[in-house]
């Protein structure tokens, strides 16, 4: 069964180095870890990846978020503009989780500054946020008149009640 884990570990980990750029380093752990996944899902209990996770954080927090890249406190991958895919798809978890995990406060963007300012610039340039403002203030005039409809509707019958009386 050895050598199946064998060719399942090469061919999943070569699927992978062929969509992205791998170091040395990154693809020696990279093996390492599909293989022993493998063979927790094959004993029954994927209980390898987890304790791998529990770990310290690779890097420090300074470190962790620059101007220009953002590198993951789990497994030191560096380069990413926004951690939140990497998250989800490398580590299966949320934002939140890593947060508390190595006591980032929720005042920390998990995205490099530079991309975030990016971001924040195009959406200036676009008008998103008068767009946001216009829409907002639609949907406060079609509330207000409903709560008016329904406040009429209600009035009606006390008025119609009194009049019989």
């Amino acid at each position: 069964m050895a050598s199946t884990l064998l060719e399942l570990t090469a061919s999943i980990v070569s699927s992978h180095a062929a969509v992205s750029e791998l170091s040395t380093d990154e693809l020696v752990q990279e093996i390492q870890k599909v293989f022993s996944t493998l063979q927790g899902l094959e004993g029954g209990a994927a209980e390898a990846a987890p304790a791998e996770e529990a770990k310290g954080p690779v890097v420090t927090l300074k470190k962790a978020f620059q101007a220009d890249q953002v590198v993951c406190m789990i497994c030191g991958k560096g380069g990413m503009k926004t951690l939140t895919r990497h998250l989800a798809q490398v580590h299966d978890m949320k934002p939140g989780e890593y947060r508390k995990q190595f006591g980032i406060p929720s005042t920390q963007p998990l995205t490099a500054k530079k991309f975030s300012e990016a971001r924040k610039q195009m959406a200036r340039d676009r008008g998103l946020a008068e767009n946001l403002a216009k829409a907002r203030a639609v949907r406060m005039a079609k509330i207000q008149e409903k709560k008016a409809a329904t406040t009429e509707k209600a009035a009606k019958p006390k008025a119609a009640r009194k009049k019989k009386a």
